[in-house]
């Protein structure tokens, strides 16, 4: 149930000794075709990786037939030679896959490529190119899970997905624990599909997927230098779903690796649904649950398990939101805490011990209504960002 399960790809992760706990490090996923087509989408960072600006340049010839992903390192804020070791990483993965027991018509053209790790080191390239050619020699048709462990860097678990459609699937998987935040996250995400789509369909498809997934998650506030989500079709099984029944399966995959990465966030001790409803447009109920997702005393609040809805209801203030503060309601938990702006149900009736916890907020403006997802602020995630580099 991971990347590997449409028909037409293989995977593998493998180590090269970039990670100092000799961890996996190095992953490869192939696109054995028919069909070759992808699209992708990228941080919205103006500081970008050098995976992120060669992988960018390589979606604009609509064809990804390999993705080469390393851990232990972001090559971000590297420079021209950053640069040149991502197009020289491209360039030794695609003669590695000519030359391999499946020789493979590929270009560095043809390569996607991405990292994630520590911002501003040069990578050790006198390893990580012989742990690519490890990695070609280790591709297989179950390699997807490999894949997905060898991507990890402060995620706890590996992270997979698959959304099955009659005769079709879309497969995938991601990274990502920390820096999270609207506009992607740091997160490196593969997903896959046999069926068969022009590109245009598939950056349709994934916009609108992403839009509702990746892109309301927010643990931290955060956004990375290296985000890249790519969506790879080989049209191995002959299907040729709608736009509606691709962004449907797309839209699963990325919503359960998204709930994956938020629930594997950095520290978090709560994973926090923050459903804003009632509003006047949908933009406004994402900038309201944003906002409450990205504040500090809200989270913190969480984190000792106080249902101080005031905190709520001072982040939504800020907010150029349409509403009258004297009409919002908020629960937490389904206690209905808050009424017309004002206290309502004894806030002691709100259970918060468990994980899962979710606020409601409604404005009384309209009919629109958005979710983010979010997490608190521990001591967790303070040491975890402060002992050491990640």
């Amino acid at each position: 149930m991971t990347v590997t399960h449409p028909k037409g790809f293989r995977a593998s992760g493998v180590a090269a000794g970039l990670k100092t706990s000799g961890n996996a490090d190095v992953a490869l996923v192939v696109n054995d075709g028919p069909d070759f087509t992808a699209a992708g989408v990228f941080t919205a960072n103006r500081v970008k990786a050098a995976p992120v600006l060669w992988s960018e340049q390589v979606l604009k010839g609509g064809v990804i037939r390999a993705v080469v992903l390393n851990s232990g390192g972001a090559n971000a804020c590297t420079g021209s030679q950053g640069f040149r070791d991502t197009h020289a990483t491209a360039e030794h993965t695609a003669a590695a896959l000519r030359t391999g027991g499946k020789p493979m018509m590929i270009g560095a053209g043809d390569v996607a490529v991405c990292s994630t790790g520590l911002i501003g080191e040069l990578l050790p390239m006198d390893r990580l190119l012989p742990g690519v050619k490890a990695a070609a020699k280790a591709l297989a048709g179950d390699g997807g899970t490999r894949a997905a462990e060898a991507i990890m860097t402060t995620d706890t678990v590996p992270k997979n997905a698959v959304a099955q459609r009659g005769g079709w699937s879309v497969g995938g998987i991601a990274k990502g624990a920390g820096m999270l935040a609207p506009a992607l996250a740091t997160m490196l995400v593969v997903i896959t599909t046999d069926a068969s789509a022009d590109n245009e369909t598939l950056d349709a498809a994934l916009r609108a997927a992403t839009r509702v997934t990746f892109d309301r998650i927010d643990a931290d506030g955060c956004m990375s230098t290296n985000d890249t989500v790519l969506l790879l079709a080989s049209g191995a099984s002959d299907a040729q779903p709608t736009l509606a029944e691709l962004t449907d399966a797309v839209t699963e995959v990325c919503h359960d690796l998204a709930q994956q990465l938020i629930g594997d966030a950095e520290g978090a001790t709560k994973h926090i649904a923050i459903e804003v409803m009632g509003a006047a447009s949908e933009a406004d109920a994402v900038q309201v649950g944003r906002t409450v997702a990205g504040n500090n005393l809200v989270k913190t609040a969480f984190f000792g398990n106080d249902p101080n809805w005031g905190r709520i209801l001072a982040a939504v203030g800020t907010t150029s939101a349409a509403f009258e503060p004297d009409r919002i309601d908020v629960a937490i938990n389904g206690v209905w805490i808050c009424k017309n702006g004002a206290a309502a149900e004894d806030r002691n009736k709100v259970d918060l011990t468990g994980r899962d916890v979710k606020v409601t907020v409604n404005l009384h403006e309209g009919e629109m209504s958005a979710t983010i997802w979010t997490t608190d602020l521990s001591h967790g995630y303070v040491h975890e960002n402060s002992a050491y580099s990640s």
